[in-house]
């Protein structure tokens, strides 16, 4: 792990606001935009909204790689890792043991701190707990092969937990310089014999000629899941999310919601966009080579300009235990858009498969008193 300069440590309630009324805490309400206290009702609005607004200011990616990231740009939280699915969960300074959110599994706060490079944005919820658990519920009633234990348990109102998602942008200007083939189809005629008979026949055939060239392309804000908690497969499921939407990052957002710290480093974050990136250029150079088909025989790439922010994405999530099996839902706190793990019933797949077989029977009878 990289280790990271020294800073001052961060209060241990950043994520707490009092109510000015009767001194519970406060909530940030996704609908409203604003914080409430569910105690008595009291509102508040968001400190400073307007002036800071659309200021998010990227980071160098090699300072910080050098270990020379100002003291300012680094923080100190609590989190712990659970032990079943190795999600970093923070925890506010009265908490000490919670359920994990990802797995469901019991998780107990360490006594130690944690320094990680700050959030430099983050994407406010949009959809509060029950919408989410309307379009989670939603989604459950169209899997007509989910258990009905499942679909009913998951409907009585459980509870969904709002986790802020750590990921990482990255933004590089790229030249690229290519070596390949462009290949340009084209038709010959042959004369065959076949049964004694002579036709004419077209054939297809590729005429390839070296070509070399240069691309160039910006990036843009390219997003790597700094999460391990959270398979791939559904995270990229919730895609798009609406970074233009982004605000630089407040603790008031987290106020009544659970963040995770990141589990991807930063020099990891930046390999897997490279990824990204090259498949993107790769893309570019068969476009550049045009022609009817392309080979692409090599890539040179100089990349510069490299920056970075750590931004926090807003994921309702429901882990649910339903006859010793763990289910995860996660829905998009933005678009209400929903993946997890799909459940299975053994009963309804018996019965399709019998009314299949039923169906088929029926079919093959009518066709055999036909004939």
């Amino acid at each position: 792990m990289t280790e990271l300069p020294p800073a001052p440590p961060a209060p241990e309630a950043a994520h707490r606001f009092p109510c000015d009324q009767c001194g519970a805490d406060y909530r940030f309400a996704p609908q409203e935009g604003q914080l409430v206290c569910d105690h008595c009702g009291h509102t508040s609005e968001m400190q400073d909204a307007g002036p800071w607004k659309g200021s998010i200011r990227e980071l160098d990616f090699i300072t910080a790689i050098n270990n020379q990231l100002p003291a300012q740009e680094i923080e100190e939280t609590r989190v712990s890792t659970c032990p079943n699915c190795a999600a970093q969960v923070e925890f506010d300074a009265v908490s000490h043991s919670k359920d994990c959110p990802f797995c469901a599994t019991p998780v107990v706060t360490d006594t130690g701190k944690h320094r990680h490079i700050k959030p430099k944005g983050v994407l406010p919820f949009a959809l509060d707990e029950r919408a989410a658990n309307r379009a989670m519920t939603d989604w459950l009633g169209k899997l007509w092969f989910a258990p009905n234990g499942l679909q009913d348990y998951a409907r009585k109102g459980r509870k969904m937990d709002g986790i802020y998602v750590p990921y990482w942008t990255f933004d590089a200007d790229t030249k690229s310089s290519y070596r390949g083939e462009r290949g340009t189809v084209y038709y010959e005629t042959r004369t065959v014999t076949r049964d004694g008979k002579t036709e004419q026949q077209r054939v297809q055939k590729i005429r390839w000629r070296n070509v070399s060239g240069r691309v160039a392309r910006f990036f843009d804000d390219v997003l790597v899941l700094a999460s391990k908690s959270l398979p791939k497969r559904f995270t990229e499921a919730l895609e798009p999310w609406d970074l233009s939407a982004m605000e630089p990052y407040r603790p008031e957002f987290l106020a009544g919601f659970r963040a995770e710290g990141y589990a991807v480093e930063l020099k990891d974050g930046f390999s897997e966009a490279r990824e990204k990136m090259d498949r993107v250029i790769h893309r570019d150079v068969k476009f550049d080579i045009g022609g009817d088909r392309q080979r692409v025989h090599g890539i040179d790439t100089v990349i510069s300009d490299v920056t970075f922010k750590h931004i926090l994405l807003p994921v309702w999530m429901a882990a649910y235990k339903y006859r010793g099996k763990t289910y995860r839902f996660v829905v998009n706190g933005r678009t209400g858009r929903v993946q997890g793990e799909r459940p299975w019933s053994a009963w309804k797949i018996a019965i399709a498969v019998v009314l299949g077989a039923i169906v088929a029977a029926g079919v093959g009878y009518v066709i055999a008193q036909n004939q």
